[in-house]
């Protein structure tokens, strides 16, 4: 029976950037009540995160935007990019521990601790090499994969990431970096945040032909994101053959979410967690290191990622959300969250759109295929 690890600690609430910002900590901590409450804590193995140290930072950021992040943590006001980044007291120390969860995660799939690991508090794929984006002060994913080549010597990484918006950071870190396969599905760029992530973003030097990005039109749904995930991302880590997998686990391209255009429901991270799961056992001995990320409405996100650690795991969880959890929801959020595990809605779309992204989708995998004939030789 395979044994997941859960990293996570109240200080990461402390990665709050205010009232009003749509990035909630209590995200986090609901996930992980929603474990306990279900019963799934006394089926993993809990640790608690650390800092990350400086040096490891270093292994991907700049000494420079280190020590900025230092003053505007110590001073509690300023931003790190146009705005939506803003930095509060105590910033710094609060990212250091989202990292170093990650890197917790890492250690702990690396040593044969447990197969799989998941830090909810990473993800945070935006931040570049000398700068923060996109609510990420320190990029965590960049760090993992660094952590993963240079300690623990692994010969090959592969990178996946769903979350709605391109993690344009973790690409240009990465981008001339052969021993690491990003691939990255999101909202093409032309119509979201961070407007990049197009086709021939391809990397570059020896990294060339290693970046893999699939851009979605907006209200891609269910059938259109599976198909293109189905078709893309086995037969790439089939062929790349990877020592481990670490994936982005952002769920913002959920229907609801309000900061996104893309049409999925709950059905979609279900089978992605189960196809990915069973590639990890299939090409990667197993490991496979999960991290967070975007996700804007709370209960989507907790529901989301632990419907992802149920089908990690192979545990069936009765579809009626636990009473205690409904009213701790309610206590923090104060709205009342849905009832139910899955989503009983659908987002509204007739079948003349869904046939015509059913198309445009077919299209971006055709021309992905077409740009890396190497991973695609049939």
């Amino acid at each position: 029976m395979d044994k997941m690890g859960i990293v996570y600690g109240d200080v990461y609430l402390k990665y709050d950037f205010g009232r009003g910002h749509p990035l909630n900590p209590y995200r986090v901590k609901l996930f992980f009540d929603l474990l306990r409450c279900y019963g799934l804590l006394e089926r993993v193995e809990h640790a608690e995160p650390r800092m990350a140290s400086e040096e490891e930072l270093l292994l991907v950021h700049s000494r420079e935007y280190i020590e900025r992040v230092k003053r505007l943590s110590e001073k509690g006001h300023g931003v790190l990019d146009f705005g939506d980044t803003p930095a509060f007291k105590g910033m710094f120390e609060a990212s250091c521990y989202l990292v170093g969860g990650t890197l917790v995660a890492v250690d702990m799939v690396m040593s044969g601790r447990c197969s799989h690991a998941f830090n909810p508090g990473g993800g945070l794929h935006h931040a570049d090499r000398d700068r923060g984006a996109g609510f990420c002060v320190f990029n965590d994913v960049a760090i993992a994969v660094r952590h993963l080549l240079d300690r623990w010597k692994a010969k090959k990484v592969m990178v996946l990431d769903v979350d709605v918006h391109h993690g344009d950071g973790t690409q240009w870190i990465l981008y001339s970096e052969p021993r690491a396969l990003k691939v990255d599905f999101h909202e093409s760029g032309h119509f979201l945040y961070p407007g990049t992530g197009f086709v021939d973003e391809m990397g570059e030097g020896e990294g060339y032909g290693f970046m893999v990005n699939v851009p979605l039109p907006p209200r891609t749904h269910d059938d259109a994101y599976l198909y293109a995930f189905k078709e893309i991302v086995p037969v790439l880590a089939e062929e790349f053959k990877p020592d481990v997998i670490v994936h982005q686990c952002g769920v913002d391209a959920h229907f609801e979410d309000p900061l996104a255009h893309l049409a999925l429901t709950t059905r979609t991270y279900a089978e992605i967690a189960e196809v990915v799961h069973e590639i990890a056992h299939r090409v990667a001995g197993g490991r496979y290191v999960m991290v967070g990320g975007g996700g804007y409405n709370v209960a989507t996100v907790a529901r989301a990622w632990t419907i992802m650690v149920s089908k990690v795991l192979g545990v069936e969880l009765q579809n009626e959300l636990p009473q205690e959890w409904v009213v701790e929801f309610k206590n923090l959020m104060g709205y009342d969250p849905p009832r139910t595990l899955h989503d009983t809605s659908r987002p509204l779309i007739s079948e003349g759109v869904w046939r015509s992204i059913m198309a445009d989708v077919e299209h971006v995998v055709k021309e992905v295929k077409k740009r890396f004939p190497h991973f695609f030789k049939r």
